[in-house]
């Protein structure tokens, strides 16, 4: 871990998880406007530049009409509704590329200017990677999608997700570090039962995220559109009959997104309460309180999202609350376990 404080690479990383955070949600609506099988390879460099002047979109969008979406999905396309979803998932990759360079060119700058010791890049680096990697995982979901189906594979779109999910940790935690200190080197601190629970919280909460990138992939989340009741019963038959289904069914991971969420309903409130016996510091309280909100506003805002038939909109704005509440977790966690350390 870093050890040396600075305002202007707390700046960075907190504008590079925006960046990060806004390419995830944008990526929700890429895959909700079914544009994100439009481009049908991966040039990182020559692929800045959309196609230009008519021939160019003709081929373009010959190569696109060998594809099982178009072929299954959308035969009867114009081509000007092909240049649509075309620049929805261009505009996705180029967001993407220049997250890249939010994170290149400053990491190099700093570490040039020596900012950023060499001996302390470490965690830096794993940024990088995990840059590369879930950009890597994107590739795959959307190659994932050109062969024998018209849609990606469920498990390359969560694996896609969890990387940007944990870059966005990692990047959030450092900068929460040049904001309010790194620990001292060395020196084991006892975990606290509101550290305990919090960490606890924010694995139920990827947990959660995972069956989201499931429902996503699975396109689970048009399996019914009413609440409570999922296809007219409160359980379903057969949902639990084989632990594939945890994985493979539709049915059976909307059916735990659905109600996963509830434990968060649980959990943070169960860490105020702890947080208040033991009169933590005032903000602390109150921005516990604040999180049960956001936590009651994101099952809400899943129940909308069900009853809506997954209107765009409302997804969009539960996929960011999830982030929203994420990057609370990772704070909350980063607070307690500081003054686990007073």
């Amino acid at each position: 871990m870093p050890r040396t404080k600075n305002t202007a690479v707390m700046n960075w990383l907190f504008i590079f998880t925006f960046v990060v955070a806004f390419l995830v949600v944008f990526g929700g609506f890429v895959r909700l406007t079914r544009s994100g099988l439009s481009i049908v390879e991966w040039n990182p460099v020559s692929g800045v530049v959309p196609p230009i002047g008519q021939q160019a979109w003709e081929e373009e969008f010959a190569k696109y009409q060998l594809t099982p979406e178009y072929i299954q999905v959308n035969s009867g396309m114009t081509l000007e509704e092909y240049q649509f979803i075309f620049f929805m998932e261009w505009f996705h990759r180029l967001i993407a590329r220049l997250a890249g360079l939010v994170y290149a060119i400053p990491v190099f700058y700093f570490l040039i200017k020596k900012t950023i010791p060499f001996k302390e890049f470490g965690i830096y680096f794993v940024m990088g990677l995990l840059f590369i990697g879930q950009a890597v995982m994107g590739w795959i979901m959307v190659s994932s999608g050109l062969v024998n189906r018209p849609s990606v594979s469920h498990f390359a779109l969560t694996g896609h997700l969890l990387l940007a999910i944990s870059l966005i940790g990692f990047s959030l935690w450092t900068a929460f570090g040049h904001k309010f200190g790194f620990p001292p080197p060395g020196r084991r601190v006892k975990w606290s039962l509101p550290s305990k629970l919090t960490a606890a919280s924010i694995v139920l909460l990827v947990l959660q995220i995972s069956y989201g990138g499931m429902t996503a992939g699975l396109k689970a989340g048009h399996v019914s559109d009413t609440w409570p009741l999922m296809l007219g019963k409160w359980i379903p038959a057969n949902l639990f009959n084989s632990w594939v289904n945890l994985f493979e069914s539709p049915q059976t991971i909307v059916f735990v997104h659905r109600w996963m969420a509830w434990l968060g309903l649980i959990a943070v409130p169960l860490v105020f309460y702890f947080v208040r016996k033991q009169n933590y510091p005032r903000e602390i309280q109150k921005g516990l309180q604040w999180l049960i909100w956001v936590v009651a506003l994101q099952i809400i805002l899943g129940i909308l999202t069900i009853l809506s038939y997954v209107n765009i909109v409302i997804a969009l704005i539960h996929q960011a609350n999830a982030l929203v509440l994420f990057a609370l977790g990772i704070y909350f966690i980063h607070r307690f376990r500081a003054l686990d350390r007073t």
